[in-house]
């Protein structure tokens, strides 16, 4: 199988929302998270032919987030596709304008345009972290179903097995290109535990240290229509504080 990559550099956009403010994530994360009960069903939807993995993440996102609550979503490659498209200009006839996307700028077009499936259109609400606070990435995980974050892969990662920076070959961070991906578990919090990502259709194991390598961003996001069960999803002041720093930003921001 192919493996096409799609995540630009990370940037920042002035105003974007943030998560840093949510009481939620002054809590202590749980030491470990497994959910191997849990199927979240990822779907490659095209990531094997063009660098849609941004688009990819959030189709992957909703179903993840449905497999929690106990059901599941039907999101198409033809569905990925278009948001694809529609976040970053990617037009199928030229073939140069498959130039991958920026996630600040994918997810603003999500929050305006929606993510739009074949039965109905889901709008999420979303706030980035800093990319060295991994207390608030768990929490995203534990609290919002799963972490979108970009990483930036070494040609070292194309080898099969465990993501970790140990294994032989060039280990420079951004050697192959960037990355979009979801953290969906972990074992532990110690460097060598591991920690389930999905990606290209399947469940990637890397550890913390690999993580902590390669990571350049990182972004909870959440669908008010999959709304979660559970003491750690935002709820009451947190829920309408995100609301509102979404919509002080897609007022400005001008994507889509």
């Amino acid at each position: 199988m192919q493996r096409k990559l799609g995540c630009r550099p990370a940037e920042r956009r002035a105003g974007q929302p943030r998560l840093s403010g949510l009481r939620m994530m002054a809590r202590k994360a749980p030491a470990r998270l497994v959910r191997d009960h849990i199927d979240p069903a990822p779907l490659l939807l095209g990531n094997d032919r063009v660098g849609d993995c941004t688009s990819v993440g959030l189709g992957n996102h909703i179903r993840a987030t449905a497999a929690l609550a106990g059901f599941q979503v039907a999101v198409t490659e033809q569905d990925a596709l278009h948001f694809y498209s529609l976040s970053t200009g990617y037009d199928p006839a030229r073939p140069v304008t498959d130039q991958g996307g920026v996630e600040v700028d994918v997810l603003a077009c999500a929050g305006r345009a929606g993510y739009a499936l074949t039965t109905q259109t889901f709008y999420p609400l979303w706030g980035t972290a800093e990319e060295g606070d991994f207390n608030t990435l768990r929490l995203i995980v534990a609290g919002l179903g799963a972490a979108y974050v970009g990483v930036q892969l070494a040609l070292a990662d194309q080898a099969p097995g465990v993501w970790d920076t140990l294994s032989p070959g060039d280990q420079r961070p951004g050697s192959w290109g960037g990355h979009c991906v979801l953290v969906w578990d972990y074992a532990g919090t110690a460097d060598d535990d591991l920690v389930t990502l999905l990606t290209w259709g399947t469940r990637q194991k890397c550890t913390w240290r690999w993580l902590r390598s390669r990571l350049m961003e990182v972004h909870g996001v959440l669908w008010p229509q999959l709304m979660l069960p559970g003491g750690l999803y935002p709820t009451g002041d947190d829920l309408e504080k995100l609301r509102a720093e979404n919509a002080a930003f897609l007022g400005a921001a001008l994507i889509c």
